[in-house]
């Protein structure tokens, strides 16, 4: 019996929409880990007896190994079917979460983020892969808009659950609290999700993924290290040095071995290149405004981290609305692509300017009028991108396809901190008074403490002119990368206005069923 006789097209399965349940509670646990460990930083510090350093890596541990194993973790799950890869890095974080609640030192602790962030990345890849193979058609754009709502949600909502948690348990519950909706996740898995593989069976890529992860361990290292240590600094160049070279061989491999874990041939179509690039300019704006707005908002306005949370949420909040109405499916067949995309980053970088014009000069109410207006534009592009990324890459390949859409958004959301925070960081300590001295100019805080009265006034004054230049560059940024992304896809998009290239719009070839 064929696969089409057993699964005809036209009669989807009906159990699609708890499979995206499913998929979205596993992206939602993933997600909110990013972000749910910086409330406990004080707590860490007193129980752990961790030092600065130490709280860098638990923190950054996670971000290294999931962003550097994102195109692998795609790779092998094409090879070796999605249902498995779900499975292993459902098991794999739940474990991984265990061990980081119960740890009684600050290695232990970083050790067990390290092993959760190669379950992350199994999930983030293996997420999205199963949503393109589950929905066809027009459902396609709804389900990762609420993909990406989910996404959204797990990104603004990591503070706040910390704080609520926080207030009544000990930090290992931020932790704990994940290992039940990896069971729950396990046994949904496997009794819901079809098992679906690349049916070409191609050899693992063992050179490539060793060349992917460490170029990209070594750019994110460099990325989120610059800020602290200093873009001129040893460690960093020589991150971003080994890096750079372990990409570039990483390229020059992929482009003459027969079975390459990233067809390079992708980059040669212009819907995937557009998209691509949008994607890179969301995740830069929505990261860099966030880290931005965060210090700004405890900073200068005074807010605890759990109440600068709160009022970061109206960002998310649109979001999952907008998405879990359908907005931006809806538009999608009206405006096309490249219409979706130059709406939706215009208001990105439209919220942008907001924040600059009416954050330092109006407090909260101004800052919220930004956040609103980006949370648009990102449930207008965002789905838009994440279709257009995987309808240009063969459904057999899907996992390929998200750890890339993977692996964009992690390099954008850390250049967006780095760039972003460069530039506050340069306008700051040119705005600082003379009596400030230089080795107090690297923070607020510390420039604050040696300052006096009328010093810290202006040096609270400096902060939130650098927050303006940093959020104008940002919306500049995102515009005119905006306007090119959009005309990528719309050249693109211009042959299927063709009826007799229409069909090829629906990447509907059904995939090989392992468990039929």
């Amino acid at each position: 019996m064929s696969a089409d006789s057993a699964h005809p097209s036209p009669a989807p399965d009906p159990r699609r929409w708890v499979i995206l349940a499913v998929v979205c509670l596993a992206t939602l646990v993933v997600l909110l880990d990013n972000t749910v460990l910086n409330v406990a930083i004080p707590s860490l510090t007193e129980d752990l007896g961790a030092g600065t350093a130490d709280i860098q890596w638990m923190i950054n541990a996670y971000a290294l190994v999931q962003s550097g194993l994102l195109l692998t973790a795609g790779s092998l799950s094409d090879r070796y079917g999605r249902k498995r890869a779900l499975l292993i890095g459902l098991a794999l974080f739940g474990i991984g979460s265990a061990a980081a609640a119960l740890a009684q030192s600050s290695g232990q602790l970083i050790a067990a983020r390290a092993g959760m962030g190669v379950g992350g990345a199994l999930l983030t890849t293996t997420t999205l892969a199963v949503v393109m193979q589950v929905f066809r058609g027009a459902e396609v754009p709804r389900a990762i808009g609420i993909w990406g709502a989910v996404s959204s949600l797990g990104f603004a909502g990591g503070p706040l659950l910390g704080g609520v948690l926080l207030a009544h348990f000990w930090w290992g519950a931020i932790f704990l609290i994940n290992v039940p909706v990896a069971l729950i996740g396990l046994v949904a898995v496997t009794r819901l999700l079809p098992e679906t593989k690349d049916p070409a069976g191609r050899r693992p890529d063992a050179p490539g993924a060793v060349l992917s992860t460490v170029g990209m361990v070594g750019l994110v290292y460099a990325i989120i290290s610059g800020p602290v240590h200093g873009w001129g600094s040893g460690p960093v160049l020589l991150s971003g040095a080994v890096g750079l070279a372990a990409l570039g061989a990483f390229v020059a491999w992929e482009a003459r071995t027969p079975t390459p874990m990233l067809d390079l041939g992708f980059f040669r179509n212009r819907r995937f290149n557009g998209a691509v690039a949008g994607g890179i300019l969301v995740a830069f704006g929505m990261a860099g405004s966030l880290f931005l707005l965060t210090q700004y908002l405890q900073l200068v306005l005074g807010y605890r981290p759990l109440e600068a949370g709160l009022r970061m949420s109206p960002l998310a909040l649109v979001i999952v609305l907008l998405n879990l109405l359908g907005v931006g499916a809806r538009l999608l067949p009206k405006v096309g692509f490249a219409g979706a995309v130059a709406i939706g980053m215009g208001l990105l970088a439209g919220g942008l300017a907001l924040l600059a014009a009416l954050g330092s000069g109006h407090g909260y109410p101004g800052l919220l009028a930004g956040l609103l207006l980006m949370g648009c534009g990102i449930a207008v592009a965002g789905p838009a991108m994440a279709a257009a990324v995987m309808g240009a890459i063969p459904p057999e390949r899907a996992g390929a396809g998200a750890g890339v859409q993977g692996t964009v958004t992690e390099f954008g959301g850390g250049l967006g901190v780095a760039v972003l925070g460069a530039v506050l960081g340069s306008r700051f300590a040119a705005g600082l008074p003379g009596s400030v001295p230089a080795s107090s100019a690297k923070s607020l805080p510390e420039a604050l403490a040696a300052a006096s009265d009328e010093g810290a006034r202006r040096g609270a004054g400096a902060f939130a002119h650098g927050l303006t230049s940093s959020q104008l560059i940002g919306a500049a940024a995102v515009l005119l990368g905006g306007l090119l992304s959009a005309a990528l896809l719309y050249r693109a998009d211009r042959p299927a206005a063709d009826p007799a290239s229409a069909p090829a719009a629906d990447p509907a070839p059904e995939p090989v069923r392992a468990d039929r």
